[in-house]
């Protein structure tokens, strides 16, 4: 079975690389000619196309798009009613509406529909997945994951659409469940109504809770999730590929516990090829992926949420937690009693 890759940019590159050295690339449709020109440069004798109608109208039977995020849904969509398998990068599309009309075309078409959440083929997420589902930690009180860096500042989509949408796939994965309340406060400092910074807070049945924060604004690359459970604790470095437990936790006496930590996963892999591996598995054996068309409809509805709120309140305007008469170190009885969670400014 032979893929075409639509789109050939910054991250579409590494598709057709891969899928290349799989020996399973049938043709790239690149709208750049100085991008094709060096794809004929890079790949000799590998078909090339300018306009992705006519790589759907041949007989390649699945495609991956690594298109703009704009694009996504429309691509998917035309590749779909075409009959093909679909891979597309991360996000799914845009809109909730838009990933349900994809994930039903896809079932009724009995086509294959993959989203490219890559964090979820990292060998380190599959490893703390069965490390958590053990009972080694315990229940599990919460998890944060902070996406921090000087990154690439997007003119359309926000941060958490740009940075967030890895680590939200990952949070929903690893807890099991979808959630069941969803806040989110963000900062708009370098576009107007696009947010640099964003906070966002899930909470989950049973009590579990997540947090995320994401920055393209910020002055350290930081990619930590930090997991806390009733017996011990987790960080995940994902820069490092490592994994630290610490042997921390409270008693039921609220004494403090620290029985020092240890790396209990060290390793890396190639997440791209196992990725890609995988969508050919699936195709072949007609199997939901693992990153399937319903479990990214999960993350849109939590993107959107959290976009509505950012949108309804204006970024980082929010509730106002103090009255003016009150000092700045003194917050009011309000705070005290848990009341500036949510949207408010964090």
């Amino acid at each position: 079975m032979m893929v075409g890759v639509i789109g050939a940019g910054n991250w579409g590159k590494n598709l057709v690389r891969t899928f290349y050295c799989l020996g399973r690339l049938a043709g790239v449709v690149e709208v750049k000619p100085a991008t094709r020109q060096w794809l004929a440069a890079t790949y000799p004798g590998l078909p090339l196309y300018s306009d992705y109608g006519d790589l759907l109208a041949s007989d390649i039977a699945a495609v991956a798009i690594a298109t703009p995020a704009a694009t996504h849904y429309q691509v998917a969509r035309e590749a779909l009613l075409a009959g093909k398998d679909v891979f597309v990068e991360k996000p799914l599309a845009l809109s909730r509406a838009e990933a349900e009309e994809l994930v039903a075309l896809a079932e009724s078409k009995n086509r294959i529909l993959m989203v490219g959440h890559l964090l979820l083929y990292q060998p380190a997420v599959q490893w703390l997945k069965r490390y958590l589902e053990s009972g080694v930690i315990g229940p599990v009180a919460f998890l944060t994951q902070e996406r921090l860096k000087l990154g690439r500042v997007r003119p359309v989509e926000n941060v958490l659409w740009s940075f967030g949408v890895h680590d939200i796939a990952v949070l929903l994965y690893l807890v099991g469940q979808k959630p069941q309340q969803v806040k989110a406060s963000g900062r708009c400092f370098l576009q107007k109504e696009i947010e640099d910074d964003v906070y966002l807070h899930l909470k989950f049945p049973r009590g579990v809770a997540a947090h995320l924060h994401v920055s393209w604004l910020w002055p350290e690359q930081r990619r930590l999730l930090t997991i806390v459970g009733s017996k011990a604790m987790l960080v995940y470095d994902e820069v490092q590929q490592r994994l630290t437990l610490h042997k921390k936790r409270v008693t039921p006496d609220l004494q403090s516990e620290d029985a020092g930590s240890e790396v209990v996963f060290q390793g890396g892999g190639e997440p791209l090829l196992l990725e890609c591996r995988h969508f050919l598995d699936r195709v072949a054996d007609r199997r939901p992926p693992l990153s399937d068309g319903r479990g990214a409809l999960d993350v849109i509805a939590v993107l959107e949420e959290a976009e509505k709120q950012l949108k309804e309140d204006g970024a980082w305007t929010g509730r106002i937690i103090l009255s003016t008469n009150q000092p700045a170190s003194m917050p009011g009885p309000g705070w005290a009693k848990g009341q500036g969670f949510g949207t408010s400014a964090t």
